[in-house]
């Protein structure tokens, strides 16, 4: 077996640039954020993302598979290199806590939804995301309910189906608990 895995051609790949991402990121700051922090209701922080994560959501927008009217332009102009850059240039970032003063109660609420639906199973216990699968952590609270709200009605696709699935158990006050205490976490 070693020997066929010798034999075999190497695969190409390529490490992806933090540097290179830091200058191809200068105009996601309007809107992300200085670092990938965003300040600004309904914009996700990509602080910290996995960068797997943030290349597939650009891959998305550039692809038509995701829609919106400020990413699909930025996205469309885009190569695969560039949006690898981009996405090693956030994930290298720290994470900037919530400014998002969460209702206790709903939080409280919101953490039994995460343990009842095993949510850290995949974004990590922590919820600090891994490969393709995002960090949840002290992520914007308005774009948490819109996302999820949007993977239960079907407005928002996700690459395979899998938090679609997730989502169509919650109800809006699931959502909305759950989207309180992650603003709780760093």
């Amino acid at each position: 077996m070693v020997g066929v895995l010798w034999l075999a051609p190497p695969i190409h790949t390529f490490a992806a640039d933090v540097e290179a991402g830091r200058g191809k990121s200068e105009t996601c700051v309007a809107c992300h954020g200085l670092g990938g922090n965003a300040t600004l209701p309904g914009v996700p922080s990509l602080a910290a993302q996995p960068a797997m994560h943030t290349f597939l959501q650009l891959v998305q927008f550039r692809e038509k598979r995701r829609r919106d009217a400020q990413m699909s332009p930025f996205a469309e102009k885009l190569t695969d290199r560039d949006m690898q850059d981009i996405g090693a240039y956030f994930a290298a970032q720290t994470a900037a806590p919530s400014r998002f003063v969460a209702d206790a109660a709903k939080a409280a609420a919101g953490r039994k939804v995460l343990e009842a639906h095993h949510c850290g199973s995949c974004h990590m216990p922590d919820l600090s995301g891994q490969n393709q699968i995002p960090r949840l952590a002290a992520q914007n609270v308005e774009y948490v309910v819109k996302q999820l709200r949007g993977l239960r009605d079907g407005s928002r696709r996700d690459i395979d189906g899998t938090m679609a699935s997730a989502a169509q158990a919650l109800s809006d006050q699931d959502i909305e608990n759950l989207a309180h205490y992650l603003a709780t976490l760093k």
